[in-house]
């Protein structure tokens, strides 16, 4: 019985110890998980473009001639190559945009550039078109060519339901328009210019302002685009600001916002998405060196913007950061 007794006395001073300790690692923050750029640094990746849908991200960008890859993520972090979507006999495929029309039919339309009429084209032989699928997955199925001689299509929709695309036209230099829309597919009215190179960052190495993307903040239109030669290491990402999302649009005084520097080169032609976290994250690409050339990976990095309205983002590389965390209750 003494033994007994002993033995049910010690069980009860362990498991008291055990709760203590447990009581106190609980109270202990478990480490923040990290991401390092560069993301999927086994492949060249370059103008990405991350839909969000279902609790799930979806990754479009420029990575060969031949149509369009999807990765899926739960986190921002980890990609899973998940096939082609498009394929695109005409080739030189750059850019590609994915929309869910939540508002009208619930179909996702790919916004692409390629090549005008075939493979063996010059680099400003190039059309933005239009196709469509049932699945961020696709299959997309071509449907019709919106714009010649451009690149960089950017459908943005305002909280009214209006729709206006963006892109670059090449004739006589980089110039982004804005279009508005009827749906998806159909213009209506005529395009005008919204930006053009006309400030020293945006003509150290070629006279450029190309990859728009529009924020909402406040009431008022951030129009986003990335500036200079996107083979060089001073391509950066600025942005100008309305009232309309036709404009007139003013720069930012304060731009380029992402530039080169440390170990970070020619950084751009970005997206912006809701993390899990509930905050907005910025995926874009860099360069891998400071050389001309079209040597890209994919990048991610945190963008807010500051009590006056000032947007602000980070850029980093080989070096650990916070990454999206738990979504915000």
């Amino acid at each position: 019985m003494k033994t007994l007794t002993t033995f049910l006395v010690l069980a009860t001073l362990a498991l008291c110890a055990f709760g203590r300790e447990a009581q106190a690692a609980a109270q202990v923050p478990a480490p923040a998980r990290t991401y390092r750029n560069p993301l999927l640094p086994e492949r060249e990746i370059a103008d990405p473009f991350v839909l969000r849908f279902n609790g799930q991200y979806y990754l479009y960008s420029t990575t060969d001639s031949r149509g369009y890859e999807v990765f899926v993520s739960e986190n921002l972090v980890d990609w899973k190559n998940k096939g082609r979507v498009f394929r695109d006999p005409r080739g030189g495929n750059w850019a590609p945009e994915v929309f869910h029309n939540q508002r009208g039919d619930g179909k996702f339309y790919l916004y692409y550039t390629d090549n005008i009429g075939g493979p063996r084209r010059g680099p400003l032989e190039k059309q933005i078109g239009v196709a469509v699928a049932d699945s961020p997955l696709g299959p997309f199925i071509d449907q019709a060519v919106l714009a010649t001689h451009s690149i960089d299509a950017h459908l943005f929709q305002d909280d009214d339901g209006r729709l206006f695309l963006y892109y670059v036209d090449l004739n006589e230099g980089f110039k982004i328009m804005v279009q508005p829309m009827a749906d998806p597919i159909r213009k209506v009215n005529e395009p005008k210019v919204v930006i053009r190179p006309t400030v020293e960052w945006e003509r150290r190495s070629g006279e450029v302002t190309e990859g728009p993307f529009m924020l909402k903040h406040n009431g008022i239109y951030y129009l986003m685009y990335s500036g200079s030669g996107a083979d060089t290491p001073n391509y950066g990402i600025g942005y100008a600001t309305s009232k309309s999302p036709t404009g007139p649009f003013v720069k930012y005084a304060g731009n380029p916002i992402a530039q080169r520097g440390g170990k970070v080169s020619g950084p751009g032609h970005h997206c912006v998405v809701k993390g899990p976290d509930g905050k907005l994250w910025m995926l874009y690409h860099q360069k891998w060196d400071t050389e001309v050339n079209w040597r890209r990976f994919l990048a991610l990095d945190p963008l807010w913007f500051d009590s006056q309205g000032v947007l602000h983002v980070k850029v980093t590389r080989d070096t650990d950061q916070p990454a999206p965390g738990i979504p915000a209750k």
